[in-house]
């Protein structure tokens, strides 16, 4: 029996062995842990997969570039594979764990350290384990006229981590990958590659500059296992003069077609700069409540119910959550363009003011719209208990029809498997992010298959309607590269073969295979 919970794919106890003790002599036997006390944080997931399958095999913790080079070294010289993540709370998507079982994780948390802030050109580099909240924090204690974009994790989440998944946030710099620059990457052989301006020795324009010469090659870094992003450039919003959140609730669940088609002009025109959402009444409803106080009845519940369950609480059908930024003056003048429009849509617009100070619904949104940390969205994985959270994001193009097709797709699945339909729309400037949260029990099996079957089943019809996902969880990211063609697969495969011909880099990552 071996003295590991798991062991890398391939790869036998007696190199194995070797490996860890050269990591040791490396790190300090206190960065790397190797029994399954010391490994349980690796070991949560709120996906409806067994966690046998997503066992690591190791958790290393390295604090520097030069130490990452030099455990790429052992691991190409012993096979070993390395899962790297930089804080691990990517919740609803696999949280710390690896793709495939026996990888060792890679946690980059102990590089956190922020290498510069610039208040005139606004940008900051980071390394992956600094948080939101660390870099809110410096931020503030320094009194800069800067903003953050964070995602609603902010808190606990790294900004290097979150962009190069091409993660989201809410205010005008919510797409995270476009307001990144510069990045610096090790490579499997263990060279360090900078992107961009980066290349040259001693640029200044590293962070100011996105594409340098030749090839831009940021992109294949995100959402991939062809190098460890160690520092990244993120560009950050000058905090506006003034700043105007706003809620417009509609009370029918058709009106969402009405409320996307007077939002999406807007939003290309820049009129609402920011990457706003459109949540529907069990959002609202599940963010401050457990299921089981507002329906005990069996199955989804009834869009009948829900209506009227919204009536009560004070919500929506649909809740469009947005803001203006800007001096007092465009902001009142573009205030009167939006309310116009909004008010012709049958929506009802309010502002702090009508709502009240105490509105936790309303506060947590105008905090996130200004950078601002907040965990209040958590709330969501109290509405089933039992810890189950599967996150399934379709995108769509920002037309009124499309969101009642897929709401249509979803709702047909979801009901199947007796599981509610809880989702918003992120506005982009064309696009939106349709965010579906599968909540279910995790204690019960039953549960946990129903989740994996429907989540299964909603890739396959949204696909046949032409709807991709822009992220998924560690246990479908075979199943999703495949929906994206055999040409696409190839050029990754090719990419990796040139990259890391040993595949020790994240095995299984995005469906990229050795």
């Amino acid at each position: 029996m071996s003295k590991y919970i798991a062991l890398p794919k391939g790869v036998a106890e007696v190199d194995f062995d070797k490996a860890i003790a050269e990591f040791k002599k490396i790190l300090g036997a206190g960065n790397v842990l190797h029994t399954r006390e010391r490994l349980a944080p690796y070991l949560k997931i709120m996906i409806p997969a067994p966690i046998e399958e997503h066992t690591p095999s190791a958790a290393i913790m390295p604090e520097s570039v030069e130490q990452i080079q030099r455990i790429l070294r052992v691991c190409n010289r012993y096979k070993t594979p390395v899962w790297p993540i930089s804080t691990g709370k990517n919740f609803g998507y696999g949280s710390a764990a690896p793709a495939t079982r026996g990888q060792i994780v890679l946690d980059l948390k102990r590089l956190n350290r922020i290498i510069e802030v610039d208040p005139d050109l606004c940008f900051a580099v980071v390394e992956p384990g600094v948080t939101y909240q660390q870099l809110y924090d410096y931020i503030k204690e320094r009194n800069l006229p800067l903003w953050l974009d964070p995602p609603i994790p902010g808190p606990v989440a790294s900004p290097l981590g979150n962009t190069v998944e091409r993660g989201v946030g809410y205010t005008p710099y919510g797409e995270h990958f476009l307001f990144s620059c510069g990045m610096e990457v090790a490579l499997a052989n263990g060279d360090i590659l900078r992107t961009g301006m980066g290349s040259m020795p001693n640029s200044n324009t590293w962070q100011v500059f996105k594409w340098g010469y030749g090839p831009s090659l940021d992109g294949i870094f995100t959402q991939s296992n062809f190098g460890i992003v160690t520092k990244l450039g993120i560009w950050l919003m000058p905090a506006p003069p003034a700043y105007k959140p706003f809620v417009v609730r509609y009370p029918d669940q058709a009106d969402i077609v009405k409320a996307i088609e007077t939002v999406r002009p807007l939003r290309i025109a820049q009129v609402i700069p920011n990457a706003g959402t459109v949540s529907n009444a069990l959002w609202e409803l599940a963010v401050a409540n457990r299921r089981e106080d507002l329906y005990t009845g069996a199955g989804a519940i009834p869009e009948a119910t829900v209506a009227k369950l919204a009536k009560a609480h004070g919500v929506g059908s649909w809740n469009v959550y947005t803001a203006l930024y800007g001096t007092e003056e465009t902001i009142a003048e573009h205030w009167k363009i939006v309310t116009a429009a909004f008010k012709a849509s049958g929506g009802t617009v309010l502002t702090q003011e009508d709502v009240g100070p105490d509105d936790p619904l309303f506060n947590y949104r105008r905090d996130v719209m200004r950078g601002e940390m907040t965990m209040r969205e958590f709330g969501l994985y109290n509405w089933r208990g039992g810890g189950g959270s599967m996150w399934f994001a379709p995108v769509s193009q920002a037309r009124g029809s499309e969101t009642m097709k897929q709401m249509g797709l979803a709702k047909k699945v979801l009901n199947k498997y007796g599981i509610d339909y809880v989702g918003l729309f992120v506005i982009g400037w064309r696009d939106m992010h349709h965010i579906i949260d599968i909540l279910y029990d995790r204690t019960l099996p039953a549960e946990m298959e129903k989740a994996r079957s429907c989540y299964s089943e909603l890739l396959d019809d949204f696909a046949r309607e032409g709807y991709g996902v822009y992220r998924t969880n560690i246990d479908f990211m075979d199943k999703v590269a495949k929906l994206y063609g055999p040409v696409k697969a190839s050029v990754n495969h090719k990419i990796k073969k040139a990259l890391d011909p040993n595949g020790i880099l994240a095995p299984g990552k995005s469906g990229i295979h050795r």
